[in-house]
């Protein structure tokens, strides 16, 4: 079985893996998340491959509902679970910073693959790709806080590196509760991985 919880905002549904960081999926109701997450298996397993995992999962099994707000259907999964608060041992933490830095990887590669201009939405939206490239690094900064790790806005693609390494080595540890820093590190790993992938998956449906 795959473990999964749902947020549930008051007119969306997030699915979120709890086992594999970024594998969350939003719909209109339960099913509807539920079958989205499923539809992104082939492409959530090209980030496992990446990260040297197989990625063959069984049927979800949800194991917590927790309640959303409307940032949740603005479409973004904000809510932590009770169950993030379980102990981090070091080996999971590792396998899951594995996936996030693979994520890092293949969102690199694919932006540096694509045009500039991207397709735009049905009614004109969307960023272009450096947009999005500048958003995702912006945003990873600020998530990078959450998790007790602080840098100064990037002058280079070194700056960046550099953070996320110091961020990679901090959600690499093992951890206990009580939680110390704004995010709990597996809702840290979770929640920076989701951006990262989501944007990766945004970028290859636009160019």
């Amino acid at each position: 079985m795959t473990r999964v919880y749902l947020e549930l905002g008051p007119k969306k549904v997030f699915a979120c893996s709890l086992d594999w960081p970024g594998w969350c999926r939003i719909g209109k109701d339960e099913e509807a998340a539920l079958d989205r997450l499923a539809d992104y298996v082939p492409r959530y397993r090209m980030i496992a491959e990446r990260a040297g995992l197989a990625f063959a999962p069984g049927e979800p099994q949800v194991v917590a509902r927790v309640p959303g707000t409307s940032t949740t259907d603005f479409g973004v999964p904000y809510e932590v679970p009770d169950l993030d608060l379980e102990p981090l041992p070091g080996a999971e933490a590792e396998r899951s910073v594995a996936l996030l830095r693979a994520a890092w990887e293949l969102f690199d590669e694919v932006a540096a693959g694509s045009p500039e201009e991207l397709r735009k939405g049905p009614r004109g939206g969307g960023r272009d790709r450096t947009k999005i490239i500048d958003h995702v690094t912006d945003a990873e900064r600020a998530f990078a806080r959450k998790a007790g790790v602080r840098h100064k806005p990037y002058r280079s693609a070194e700056d960046r590196d550099a953070m996320r390494a110091e961020l990679a080595e901090v959600l690499s540890r093992p951890w206990e509760p009580p939680p110390a820093t704004g995010w709990p590190p597996r809702y840290a790993l979770r929640r920076i991985a989701w951006h990262v992938i989501d944007h990766l998956w945004e970028i290859e449906d636009r160019r």
